[in-house]
């Protein structure tokens, strides 16, 4: 099917990480000029396949305001203050990364990364932070002296407001917290959603599984036409938070289970919560193990919906499973304007048996 385009061309994305570097990246001019650089830090994004190498940034055109006016106070406050930015090569120093996250309620988060636990420092930037943007309504942080900027094994700290944001997708609520995957594309997630649950069909008597449910942000939007819904996910937080929101949006027929996808899909787990009329199935970029892939054969629902932010590795699953499978439409959502990434959703149906007389 076409591809369903994105009304916004830029300011789309609803989360945006931004890194401080000692030694920006330069420009051609500046690299030629005879004039000694004595402004090297910089804000913003990692040059593309150099990650020591960090592009000041002075315009985004993928997330709103207050966004860009928060990183540009930052840096400015950073500077006359002579705070420390972090040296990629040396894996030290103290300002390390700063990600904004937004939600269309008019909810902000942000969340510093510190290289070093510089308490007086930290307050003080917090403090500058606070009384300059009051719409933010959540800042966090946490220190990070290991060699990664990855979040999911520190502990965040509440500075002032909540530990979440709230998103609204029809008639859901959605509390996001700092860990928490979510679409970062708000209005294409929507139509995305809409079109998975069209997919679905009009029966709204089958019993799906979500496959790598995340928050259960699908497995919530699809409930009210199936007869039910179980997300399985393999992040414990993520499925307590998946518990908690079906919970406050008041959605009974959904159930959540955390474990290893290639371990949980067997014929104990199929044997306790029904088999499954469809199977959707919304993997991260690696795609699906090949257990998982062999483990829905063996279950064998009559549909599968395959959501991917990979075609490749979509591709290669599906070859896996065309002996059984064929596909009835494709459908790509431009969820990343401006960038060759696309995601797609693909519909299959089983195969009927022909037996022979």
């Amino acid at each position: 099917l076409p591809i369903m385009g994105s009304k916004k061309q830029y300011h789309y994305r609803n989360k945006m990480e931004f890194s401080f570097s000692s030694s920006r990246w330069l420009t051609q001019e500046e690299v030629n000029s005879d004039e000694t650089i004595i402004d090297k830090k910089g804000l913003g994004l990692h040059i593309p396949g150099m990650w020591s190498k960090v592009l000041d940034l002075k315009e985004c055109f993928l997330q709103e305001n207050p966004s860009e006016e928060i990183r540009m106070a930052v840096k400015k406050y950073a500077e006359e203050n002579d705070l420390d930015f972090y040296d990629l090569y040396q894996k030290r120093g103290f300002l390390r990364t700063m990600m904004i996250r937004t939600s269309s309620l008019g909810e902000v988060m942000v969340l510093f990364q510190f290289g070093e636990n510089k308490k007086e420092e930290i307050t003080n930037l917090l403090e500058f932070v606070k009384t300059s943007f009051p719409k933010i309504t959540s800042l966090l942080y946490t220190i990070n002296s290991k060699e990664n900027d990855t979040i999911y094994d520190l502990d965040i700290k509440t500075y002032f407001g909540t530990d979440f944001i709230v998103e609204k997708i029809e008639e859901l609520q959605f509390k996001i917290g700092p860990k928490s995957f979510f679409q970062t594309n708000s209005e294409q997630a929507v139509a995305l959603y809409k079109k998975v649950r069209h997919f679905l069909g009009e029966e709204k008597e089958s019993l799906v599984y979500d496959l790598y449910t995340g928050t259960g942000t699908i497995a919530q939007f699809i409930a009210k036409n199936a007869k039910k819904v179980v997300g399985v996910e393999s992040v414990l937080e993520a499925v307590e938070a998946a518990k908690k929101s079906a919970a406050e949006n008041n959605i009974k027929n959904v159930s959540f289970f955390c474990g290893d996808m290639k371990e949980m899909l067997n014929k104990e787990f199929t044997d306790k919560n029904g088999l499954p009329d469809i199977i959707i199935t919304d993997p991260p970029r690696d795609g699906m193990h090949p257990k998982v892939v062999e483990n829905i054969l063996a279950i064998a629902p009559k549909k599968i919906i395959y959501v991917s932010c990979n075609s490749a590795t979509q591709a290669r699953d599906l070859a896996l499973m065309q002996e059984k499978y064929e596909v009835l439409l494709i459908q790509p959502v431009d969820m990343f304007p401006q960038t060759y990434h696309v995601e797609n959703i693909v519909v299959l149906e089983k195969k009927v048996s022909h037996s022979i007389e």
